[in-house]
């Protein structure tokens, strides 16, 4: 039955085109043209964006900064295994499911741990992407206060996370 439904969605949405004599084939090639001049307009801030968190990675800089933040961290209730997570969360979106499924790996899915991480995992975004790609899709170069805005969201989900774990679950 699920299977049908894609298929049955794109009949409908063409019958419906042709009952409201709308042009279905031309509309479909207009709106995919305006789609590859969005990604031609997106592909370089994508790029950068991409270099930047390798770079960040190679470099030993996330493990470093793990390194510096975790006694912190730590007195705070924050579970060790999670601050590598909370650091790339807003930076890379792929790099933070693997550190989630090594967390799942290390700790176990029902650990306190492994809780916290798939709270974070549902409850942040990755900022600078969604920076990059929203204000750079509509040309916006300064993002005022967009980035301390979203990163103190970040934060607040990670803090929340703990908090909402050690209540209703521990």
């Amino acid at each position: 039955m699920i299977d049908l439904f894609m298929p049955a969605f794109i009949a409908v949405v063409i019958i419906f085109g042709l009952i409201k004599k709308v042009p279905v084939f031309d509309t479909f090639i207009n709106g995919a043209q305006e789609g590859f001049k969005t990604l031609y307009s997106l592909a370089p801030t994508l790029v950068g964006l991409i270099v930047a968190v390798n770079m960040l990675k190679a470099s030993g800089a996330t493990d470093l900064i793990c390194n510096a933040v975790s006694p912190i961290s730590e007195s705070l209730g924050f579970p060790k295994e999670i601050v590598p997570m909370v650091l790339l969360r807003p930076i890379s979106g792929g790099g933070s499911t693997a550190l989630l499924t090594g967390i799942y790996k290390e700790c176990g899915p029902d650990s306190f741990a492994g809780l916290v991480a798939s709270v974070l995992a549902g409850s942040t975004e990755t900022t600078f992407y969604a920076i990059a790609v929203y204000f750079s899709s509509v040309k916006i170069k300064k993002i005022r206060h967009t980035l301390v805005a979203a990163l103190a969201a970040d934060f607040t989900a990670a803090i929340m996370a703990v908090i909402t774990v050690k209540l209703l679950l521990f």
